[in-house]
């Protein structure tokens, strides 16, 4: 179905110009060098390793979110959603992190959750307490549920478990039948919600009802299935757009799979264009951009489309009366643009309609995404040329600017901005890579994509091997695709058949600005 997402009509079938980054060899170059102990540079090694306990008796990988950071660079105060981002994305590339040069770092990520008395939720960091921001603290919680997908360990099933109780137990007590998440965080320890009087980040139950799902896979409590439902209810119901940061496009996945799985009607197309929209009813101005910026095409990155450099806590009152100049306003980031992928591109297994809109954006926010890294610049359009310890270009900058020091666009971070760092080289936002690169397939026609929608669908699934075909071209193309699974193919977008690999091989014809959802066929019993 063409057109489901507002957003992407406006972005170009083919964006210009056109330099496709291999995005799984950037997110398997990512993942050798931050979790080399032995990497030699000026700021090298990134990872260290911690032994402070302050959770359990295991060490635990650090890893800085941001180069050169010193403040991100002390036992504790290492994030959660840095290492476990990058633990996940690595995974779904095809890399055992539980045995990866002698090291289980799937095991390491327990020191995040918190065994105190009111919380027993993971956390962002060791000492962290629930309470301050809900995405922050939801989002531990997803990537480890996500982590479970790939890794079976007795002491992440007991930690999701609880932490699954104590979110049906938030959802109680935010109003069950009729939970209200339109405040700033949830606080386990006192069992209510917090509003601080600035922002609320009402997205969390997008992230709530995926835990919730992922535990009702797994361990089958009706009451997590509930309590997934009571979530996804209040965002059916809501009349304003609840997108704060990154946990909305989940949502989206969400819904897809309980209306195919539990014969739901959430309502998928409001949700998703929530998501791209950029008119945030609690973060003002917050989408997806879909413009040009200088010479280059930059839709389908994710981020801020009015910010201009101002304090980011500004931005957020949209009642402002401060004047922004829509010619130099936007700034997108990486984490949030390749995070986004893992929740639309895995919805389109369960809802064929967003096969279309979910595969154009891709293409288009594949492409302006090399503009995170340092090889898509000169020296004058990044604030960081002088780092020269990632020769292979995987470290991206934390955003890239519209417009920034004359220049369009501009590579760059918040930490030389604000004066709290010395480097704009972001890990937490890097770490993200690995869902870009868990997806990405070339073809043997410059501009068309072969998606594996299944490697980043992280809640257990009856769905079947899928690949997502987009063609741009004003004409139909026939790929030619190779190391397919044995079976016989469908496309269900047309219900068509597609036919039977051979040797792995199959061509598929894609009609003009259309797209195809391979499906491989289950074999009857």
């Amino acid at each position: 179905m063409k057109n489901m997402i507002r957003k992407v009509q406006q972005m170009p079938n083919l964006p210009q110009p056109y330099s496709m980054r291999d995005w799984r060899k950037v997110a398997l170059d990512y993942d050798r060098l931050v979790f080399d102990f032995h990497a030699q540079g000026d700021f090298l090694p990134l990872p260290w390793m911690d032994d402070s306990h302050i959770n359990t008796e295991k060490d635990v990988i650090g890893l800085p979110s941001y180069i050169n950071s010193k403040k991100c660079r002390q036992n504790g105060r290492q994030e959660g959603i840095n290492i476990m981002a990058a633990v996940l994305g690595a995974s779904a590339c095809g890399v055992d992190k539980s045995h990866q040069n002698g090291l289980d770092f799937v095991d390491m990520l327990e020191n995040f959750f918190s065994p105190r008395e009111g919380e027993q939720v993971f956390l962002n960091t060791f000492t962290n307490q629930s309470g301050h921001t809900f995405w922050y603290e939801t989002y531990p919680n997803l990537l480890m549920a996500a982590i479970s997908h790939f890794y079976h360990v007795d002491w992440l099933e007991e930690k999701l478990r609880l932490a699954a109780d104590r979110y049906v137990a938030a959802v109680e007590a935010m109003g069950g039948e009729k939970a209200d998440f339109w405040h700033t965080a949830f606080s386990f320890s006192k069992m209510e919600t917090t509003d601080n009087g600035v922002w609320c980040e009402p997205e969390a139950a997008a992230g709530y009802a995926f835990v919730l799902y992922s535990a009702y896979r797994k361990f089958g409590k009706e009451s997590y299935l509930d309590a997934c439902k009571k979530s996804m209810d209040f965002l059916a119901r809501c009349e304003k757009n609840p997108y704060y940061e990154l946990l909305l496009p989940y949502g989206v996945y969400v819904a897809a799979r309980l209306n195919r799985e539990h014969g739901c009607h959430y309502p998928i197309e409001k949700i998703a264009n929530w998501c791209f929209d950029g008119d945030s009813d609690c973060r003002f101005g917050w989408g997806v951009i879909a413009e040009r910026w200088g010479d280059y095409d930059c839709h389908g990155l994710c981020g801020s489309l009015t910010d201009w450099g101002q304090r980011w806590d500004l931005m957020n009152d949209a009642n402002s009366s401060r004047e922004v100049d829509p010619v130099k306003s936007g700034y997108a980031f990486a984490g949030n643009t390749f995070s986004m992928a893992a929740g639309i591109l895995s919805a389109v297994r369960y809802d064929p309609r967003l096969a279309h809109d979910a595969g154009k954006w891709f293409l288009n926010a594949a492409n302006a995404s090399r503009l995170f890294y340092q090889n898509a610049h000169g020296p004058k359009s990044q604030s960081c040329a002088f780092f020269t310890d990632d020769p292979d270009y995987c470290i991206a900058y934390e955003g890239l600017r519209k417009y920034w020091d004359g220049m369009s666009p501009y590579a760059t971070g918040d930490p030389i901005r604000y004066s709290w760092g010395s480097i704009d080289l972001g890990l937490y936002g890097s770490s993200h890579v690995g869902m870009f690169g868990a997806v990405y397939g070339s073809t043997d026609v410059e501009g068309i994509l072969c998606l594996n929608c299944g490697a980043v669908d992280f809640i257990d699934s009856d769905c079947g091997e899928t690949r997502l075909l987009y063609n741009p071209y004003p004409e139909a193309k026939t790929v030619h695709l190779n190391g397919l699974p044995q079976g016989c193919w469908t496309d269900a977008v047309s219900g068509k058949k597609l036919g039977c690999t051979q040797d792995g091989q199959l061509s598929v014809s894609i009609p003009e600005d259309g797209a195809v959802l391979a499906v491989l066929e289950k074999e009857n019993p």
